[in-house]
């Protein structure tokens, strides 16, 4: 009875194991300018998700007689040439802005991945002729093509994800393509092909769970470049089109009236460099937590 007491014992006092995904939260709450980033980008999206019932106004409700008005009491951050409510045409405009980076970036998460597994899983032949591949397409001007595919085929939203996200992949999938490369020669993939497991199994079940950190990283890196072309778009007038408003579209309205109207660029560019700002923090913070060198610190 002793023995069975002591062992009891001395098994409470053993400290409980931490998860790789525990420290790299741990290590996440530590940097200041991450965490800022993390609860600036959450605020974002629940202002721009409940902007039909927390704005006053719609995006597209005009007011002629007042014009374009500075900042006042009812509209906070003034009213643009149309007499339309600046905050509320900021708000509906992240939604369109957020909605194209996320979506954008799932399309690209979801091609890249995928390749770049089949690509460091296959080797050989076949990995050499699928890089090449996307070596053509890193050669490719990819903004003419989309400006072309937006004048063919027209200008609207769906689109718009599908052009984005299909020239963003290539770099997701070079990573993918190494991470998968350097697992693949690990035991337990060895044990997995032993035990009799379809490559396709391999590759969803152990491949890529265990090459998340990476792609996590890059994803939060993808999503600002993937606005930052929606607004080249939109300032080009090849993206979204009026009456609707993203970031990039106010901004190009704002450059128009800048000398006159200078609260008409200020603040959608505040909006967007603010997010960019928020999205870039949360990512290197990413990276330093989930940095498998540093967790060994």
């Amino acid at each position: 009875m002793a023995t069975s007491t002591s062992i009891d014992s001395a098994t409470l006092a053993m400290p409980k194991g931490v998860s790789l995904w525990d420290d790299a939260w741990l290590r996440l709450r530590k940097n200041k300018l991450a965490m800022f980033g993390l609860g600036f980008l959450l605020l974002v999206l629940v202002l721009c998700l409940l902007t039909p019932w927390i704005a006053p106004y719609s995006y597209e409700e005009q007011d002629l007689r007042l014009g374009a008005a500075a900042a006042s009491a009812e509209h906070w951050l003034g009213t643009d040439t149309f007499g339309r409510d600046l905050l509320t045409r900021i708000l509906y405009g992240g939604r369109v802005s957020l909605l194209v980076g996320f979506v954008a970036t799932a399309v690209a998460l979801l091609i890249g991945v995928t390749y770049g597994a089949i690509a460091g899983y296959a080797g050989g032949k076949v990995d050499a002729a699928m890089m090449r591949f996307v070596d053509i397409l890193y050669a490719l001007p990819f903004m003419i093509f989309i400006i072309l595919l937006m004048v063919v085929f027209g200008r609207n939203l769906v689109l718009l994800f599908l052009a984005i996200g299909a020239i963003e992949w290539l770099t997701m999938a070079r990573i993918v393509r190494s991470q998968v490369q350097n697992l693949r020669q690990q035991e337990f993939v060895e044990a997995a092909m032993s035990l009799g497991l379809s490559p396709v199994a391999i590759i969803v079940k152990h491949l890529i769970p265990n090459a998340l950190g990476p792609i996590i990283v890059y994803t939060t890196l993808t999503i600002p470049n993937v606005m930052l072309l929606e607004a080249f778009l939109s300032f080009l007038g090849l993206g979204i089109q009026p009456p609707e408003s993203s970031w990039g579209l106010l901004i190009s309205y704002g450059v128009e009236t800048m000398e006159e109207y200078p609260w008409l660029l200020i603040f959608p560019g505040l909006a967007l460099s603010m997010t960019l700002f928020a999205l870039n923090f949360l990512g290197d913070g990413l990276r330093d937590a989930l940095d498998p060198k540093a967790s060994r610190d």
